[in-house]
């Protein structure tokens, strides 16, 4: 593997990591959001007591959740309840929500005590495992708690206000929109859920928990520039690309499953500039109104964006930033798409069907008797790759094939005989389960795909 891919499947991972704490978290992100929008001062139906739920919940549950989370992705269920203990160390040592610190002390805990663990592993006497285990919590739990209210809450504070005076910064001068540059190009990198989980939604939180609202839930999520490269292949692209970008354009503006319009980016790479001018006029024009959301929207469909959107006008201008973003992508997607005559190939799709020549050269050819389970996997484990799941698992059934078909993270791939993933994500894929058989796919619902393979299998 190059040393590009090296760097680039080093950043996803680490992306992946940082989103993974918040995304299981998101339903509970969601409900600080809607209690926010209906019951503060300027919410729709304000009240003093409810919104009293407001502040605990930004301040002690929110963080908890994400430090619990962090700590079971490095040491399981253990890991969890120590992750969650440490955190509470950064939380009481600072007078701002600490999402930065739970991300950093939530994981330490887990790893602390999954060392533990693997020290006294097989050397504790008979009938004490449950003292062990119950008190090795308790002291390291105690430990990393103290060690992170007096030393790393006081370093995460700094840092987040530092942070937090840089962002303040460029909002000021009216440079926030060119975080668009490095947002969208980082999104067709399949690190949309990284940037937004992990970077805006913690931001944005602690936005709204001052204002009652939040630009940052309006960068990653606006749907218009994907959508306006989706109409431009539909009304001067050619070929499959053509035929494929209305079931896209849907699935994309009304489910919110935006990594459906990356591999179109892909393969025109000079559409990088048209989703770029998009998300650019997009947050100009949330900024240039004041617009923003009272809590994330997840996923980032136009239902969810209009449910969060706030009181009064803010509707119709987060409608309008969405539309302007489409409308500006479009443009410029046009233009390219007609200067390229050439007919639209997937080269993800080409690529996979190399992949399969390749395994069947050396008499790795598919065998319905030899695959038993077949996973279809995502940088999430949602969204794309269950829609994908589903049309395969259909196949499969038709075809009368007594293979399992689920969807997952790639972090969660453990046991699989075949791996779909899109050509972005493989080498992740690859990495994580080498012994599997692994195809790349351009488009998840790309039905002509899953026909090769289900015919592969049959024969």
């Amino acid at each position: 593997m190059s040393q590009t891919n090296n760097l680039k499947v080093g950043v996803q991972k680490v992306g992946r990591f940082l989103s993974a704490m918040v995304m299981p978290n998101i339903g509970a992100f969601i409900a600080w959001g809607l209690i926010t929008a209906l019951f503060i001062p300027t919410g729709w139906l304000p009240s003093e007591t409810l919104a009293a739920l407001v502040a605990p919940m930004i301040n002690y549950l929110l963080p908890l959740l994400i430090g619990y989370t962090g700590g079971k992705l490095v040491g399981g269920d253990r890991g969890a309840v120590a992750g969650a203990i440490t955190t509470m160390g950064v939380i009481v040592g600072a007078d701002i929500p600490m999402f930065l610190g739970a991300m950093i002390v939530g994981p330490l805990g887990g790893y602390v005590i999954k060392k533990f663990d693997q020290m006294v592993h097989g050397k504790v006497k008979a009938g004490f495992e449950m003292l062990v285990n119950n008190f090795s919590i308790g002291i390291l739990g105690m430990i990393t708690a103290l060690l992170a209210y007096v030393v790393i809450g006081p370093v995460v504070q700094v840092l987040t206000q530092g942070l937090g005076a840089g962002v303040g910064w460029i909002v000021d001068h009216k440079l926030l929109p060119l975080v668009s540059i490095i947002v969208e190009p980082a999104k067709i990198l399949f690190l949309n859920n990284a940037i937004n989980h992990g970077v805006f939604t913690p931001l944005g939180a602690e936005q709204s928990a001052a204002v009652g609202k939040s630009i940052f839930y309006l960068i990653e999520t606006n749907p218009g520039p994907g959508l306006g490269v989706l109409l431009a292949f539909m009304l001067v692209g050619k070929g499959a690309a053509k035929s494929s970008a209305y079931g896209a354009s849907i699935i994309h503006f009304l489910g919110g499953i935006h990594e459906i319009y990356f591999p179109y980016v892909l393969m025109k790479p000079r559409l990088i500039l048209a989703v770029i001018a998009g998300g650019v006029t997009g947050v100009t024009v949330n900024m240039m109104f004041g617009n923003g959301l009272a809590g994330p929207p997840s996923p980032g469909s136009i239902f969810a964006l209009t449910l969060m959107s706030t009181k009064g006008v803010g509707i119709l201008l987060t409608w309008a930033s969405i539309a302007a973003a489409a409308a500006v992508s479009f443009v410029v997607a046009a233009i390219f798409i007609r200067m390229d005559n050439t007919e639209t190939t997937d080269l993800a799709a080409a690529q996979a069907d190399m992949a399969a020549m390749k395994a069947e050269s050396k008499g790795a050819a598919l065998s319905s008797s030899k695959v038993q389970k077949i996973v279809v996997a995502c940088d999430a484990g949602m969204g794309s790759s269950a829609m994908g799941a589903t049309v395969l698992r259909n196949k499969v059934k038709d075809a009368g094939l007594d293979i399992e078909v689920i969807n997952l993270a790639i972090n969660d791939l453990a046991d699989a005989d075949i791996v779909i993933t899109q050509a972005e994500l493989t080498p992740r894929a690859q990495q994580k389960l080498p012994a599997a058989q692994h195809y790349s796919i351009g488009n998840f619902m790309d039905g002509a795909f899953y026909d090769d393979l289900v015919a592969r299998l049959k024969a």
